[in-house]
């Protein structure tokens, strides 16, 4: 028979890079198997003889749960359960639990930065020096690229949770007038804008969202018209909001000001997307990094512990499905 606290982390790697404390997780279990990346085919192997798993995206797909048997406990290394399929976990009685809120100062501060190096063109001052240009200017300072001030500016918000709540605070801090408005699929509310009437009123847009059916490309060309010209669009949430095509011809055409993202469609990047153009002006790309502090990640740590402790005393918490 497995022990009843066996267990294994499938990608501990997408999470640790020594830099973390491990024990608290650890202790939880009698064994604990660190596997620093797992590909689809070894999963089911992985798996065998475990109570308990852990993943941060490792897909756990119906056949691959139907196949361990000893399975009673998924561990989800993130808030996002897009890699479990709930439904037959729920159906072999699955306890699925994932965590929550672990990244909200990380990812609010990474919206602030790259909203502020769009309006200050960061990027743009920082290429300009490094080629010498600074050196060339007949001035004390270089001014090639227009900087403009987010205070006294409106930010609109899509999504409100704990995340966008931290940001609008950020945003406040700095002086800007903040807006929410309606995400799709949810009912209406009366603090919320419909779309068509948030976008023509905000000078800059960010994203906080789950990415699902209605709101996938919630921010297509049509949106992205709608928007004031010089507009800034910061995404910080999932690529799919927003159709990269479009917002590629909409920095190409001028019309916005200025774009960020933390995300992409599919991740790592595939070739061709449109985003990775090399003509595409006043984009700035991060790595899904915004989640990555110490701090963040070492809650994640933390919380899986607490899910897993609950667990087995028989009060499951942050379940999902």
């Amino acid at each position: 028979m497995p022990s009843p606290r066996r267990a294994v982390f499938l990608d501990h790697q997408s999470l640790d890079l020594g830099d973390l404390d491990l024990s608290p997780l650890q202790s939880q279990f009698e064994e604990l198997q660190l596997y620093a990346a797992t590909t689809a085919d070894q999963v089911a192997e992985r798996l065998q003889g475990t109570t308990a798993v852990i993943s941060n995206k490792v897909m756990l797909d119906a056949a691959t749960l139907a196949a361990a048997p000893d399975l009673k406990l998924i561990l989800v290394a993130a808030t996002g359960t897009n890699n479990v399929d709930l439904a037959a976990a729920r159906a072999l009685g699955i306890t699925v639990c994932n965590c929550q809120g672990y990244g909200t100062p990380s990812v609010a501060q990474h919206t602030l930065a790259l909203l502020l190096a769009l309006a200050t063109r960061l990027c743009d001052y920082n290429q300009a020096v490094k080629a010498g240009q600074w050196a060339k200017a007949s001035q004390f300072c270089l001014l090639d690229f227009p900087i403009v001030e987010l205070e006294g500016k409106t930010l609109g918000l899509l999504g409100h949770g704990e995340l966008g709540g931290a940001v609008a605070h950020l945003a406040e801090a700095f002086g800007m007038r903040v807006l929410s408005g309606q995400i799709p699929g949810r009912p209406p509310r009366a603090d919320r804008l419909p779309l068509d009437e948030l976008l023509p009123q905000v000078d800059a847009l960010t994203l906080h969202c789950p990415l699902n059916e209605q709101t996938r490309h919630m921010i297509g060309a049509n949106e992205l018209a709608l928007l004031k010209p010089g507009a800034l669009v910061v995404n910080t949430a999932r690529g799919g909001l927003i159709d990269e095509q479009a917002l590629a011809d909409a920095l190409r055409s001028g019309h916005l000001g200025g774009a960020a993202t933390d995300v992409l469609s599919v991740e790592p990047p595939a070739k061709g997307n449109p985003l990775l153009a090399a003509d595409i002006p006043r984009l700035i790309i991060t790595p899904h990094s915004a989640w990555g502090a110490v701090q963040a990640r070492q809650r994640i740590v933390g919380q899986l512990a607490e899910n897993a402790q609950a667990y087995f005393a028989g009060q499951p918490r942050r379940v999902v499905g």
